[in-house]
């Protein structure tokens, strides 16, 4: 038997579309001589469709678009993700469901087992778990078919869909990208199918929806465990693979781990852009590392000659921070505009010059000029239609070493939930093949440059310890005793770890994120602001 992975890239609830590149895929396969082409999951509506689900017309449009995929099925069996509706005496439920199809019609419907609810999943918000499992078969093979993460689970259908005779397991996924899963997914797969002794075919979603991004790396993998058959990462993709017979294992990949994050960076900007209809973005370029990789990833996703990059120094902005912003923006290829808001800062302190007559300058004076440049990038954005791209890291962000309504503004935050120490890693990634961002940026000490000789390191502990911590409480989710007992100072930990907890508010109202860690701020860590518990009483 002939199948057909079809890695596709849905955007949410566009059925034209989805069902254009589906239907699309079914003649490529046909043409490949497939006998059965497989999509992701939910890959008529789109993943994750979130509280779309609560509207009713939704569900009935995606069902139609199933029957217009249905109809082209002819000479060729597909098996493609979508959300069903209970019967008719029971319309309120929703499953997350596979539709098996052919010779024009559907032939069958699976509906999922198991359930995710964790991290960024709510699937039992909306959905309703199958009561039990049961399997199709096909030229020739009994074929079971697991749907997300249930396929890893002990407690899923694999170990019931073998015991009903099930030797081929297809697995549709729309499963997230992090960097450590990334390394570790078909792994796990790769022990899940010796361990059930069956061939396991994993078909993901590919693309960038909303904080999210999918990497793919759709593959097959034998009884023995042998990943015999690969898509391309992070790209939509259409493979055929020969199930008769022995097939060869393939070599190990060559993907570095910071060169995941690079391509899933790029292409989660790229699709948040396009299917939200920017066609150009604007970042402010400060001279600093994390404005550096901002504008790199922002011309690598849109294109040299959609990127405006906007330089605007004060009497605090080094010389050599305004000659790096130059020449990297020389190197990139795209437009540079110079603003300098001296002159709008002095104006700000003139019309404050009757409130502030008793005051020391302070933290106030140093937001304000972040403000200033923030309000530049908006009505530029208003004016020209670009998507403003924030610039802030999650070091930044989980302290709150970042300022409302100025470096928090933005359309799309694309580092937000990349730790300082990995931008620099970025840096070098992208410096790989010779120098794009200037030595002086990355060696510079960094600073937000808001008064004299001003260092990050003056209000934070080193970003190393910082990022260590970090790590520790957001995504692992260790007790500060557990995280001193890692070597760190009790005192740094009781820092980080307030500054964190304080600042909810401020990450509440930061723009959207893209997720590449296993535990993001946003949809992923759900905290209060308004909140009695803190560590620091223990």
């Amino acid at each position: 038997m002939k199948i057909a992975i079809a890695q596709i890239n849905p955007m949410v609830a566009a059925f034209d579309k989805n069902v254009e590149t589906i239907t699309a895929a079914i003649e490529k396969a046909k043409g490949l001589g497939a006998d059965l082409v497989v999509f992701p999951e939910m890959a008529v509506i789109g993943s994750p469709p979130m509280d779309l689900l609560e509207k009713p017309k939704l569900i009935e449009d995606n069902r139609e678009a199933l029957e217009t995929i249905s109809s082209k099925t002819n000479g060729i069996a597909a098996i493609v993700g979508f959300v069903d509706r209970g019967e008719t005496n029971n319309r309120g439920v929703l499953y997350n469901a596979a539709a098996f199809m052919k010779e024009g019609r559907i032939e069958s419907v699976y509906h999922k087992f198991l359930l995710s609810s964790y991290d960024v999943f709510d699937e039992d918000r909306h959905l309703t778990p199958a009561p039990g499992v049961s399997t199709i078969w096909f030229k020739g093979r009994n074929i079971g078919i697991t749907i997300g993460d249930e396929v890893l689970s002990e407690s899923g259908p694999v170990k019931a869909l073998v015991s009903q005779g099930a030797r081929l397991i297809i697995n549709i996924a729309a499963t997230p990208y992090s960097v450590d899963d990334y390394e570790s997914r078909q792994q796990v797969l790769s022990e899940c199918a010796a361990g059930s002794n069956v061939d396991l075919v994993y078909v993901n979603q590919v693309g960038g929806n909303d904080a999210l991004v999918y990497s793919g790396r759709s593959c097959v993998i034998d009884h023995w465990g042998r990943i015999v058959a690969r898509a391309t990462d992070f790209e939509e993709d259409l493979i055929v693979v020969d199930l008769k017979g022995a097939m060869k294992e393939l070599p190990a990949e060559n993907v570095t781990r910071i060169e995941s994050v690079y391509k899933a960076l790029v292409l989660g900007l790229r699709d948040y852009a396009g299917k939200c209809g920017f066609k150009t973005a604007i970042v402010g370029l400060s001279g600093g590392i994390d404005s550096a990789v901002v504008v790199c990833l922002a011309a690598a996703a849109l294109g040299k000659e959609n990127v405006v990059a906007v330089s605007m120094p004060s009497q605090f902005t080094s010389k050599g921070g305004i000659e790096d912003s130059r020449k990297l923006a020389g190197t990139l290829g795209i437009t540079l505009k110079d603003i300098p808001i001296n002159g709008l800062y002095d104006n700000y302190l003139e019309v404050f010059s009757g409130e502030f007559r008793d005051e020391t300058p302070g933290l106030a004076e140093e937001n304000l000029q972040a403000r200033i440049r923030g309000d530049i990038l908006m009505t530029m954005s208003n004016k020209f239609g670009h998507l403003v791209v924030a610039t802030g890291n999650k070091s930044e962000l989980a302290c709150g070493y970042c300022t409302l309504y100025g470096d928090l503004s933005g359309g799309f935050a694309v580092i937000a939930d990349v730790p300082k120490g990995m931008v620099y890693q970025l840096a070098e990634y992208i410096n790989r093949d010779g120098e794009i961002i200037p030595m002086g940026i990355i060696t510079r000490a960094p600073s937000a440059e808001l008064k004299p000789n001003q260092k990050d390191q003056d209000s934070l502990p080193e970003y190393d310890v910082l990022d260590g911590i970090l790590k520790a409480y957001v995504e692992e989710v260790k007790t500060p005793d557990e995280i001193v007992a890692m070597g760190y100072e009790d005192a740094t930990v009781m820092q980080v770890i307030e500054m964190i907890d304080k600042n909810e508010y401020k990450r509440e109202q930061a723009p959207p994120a893209l997720k590449i860690t296993s535990k993001a701020f946003g949809r992923g860590r759900r905290m209060p602001i308004a909140q009695g518990y803190r560590y620091n009483k223990r």
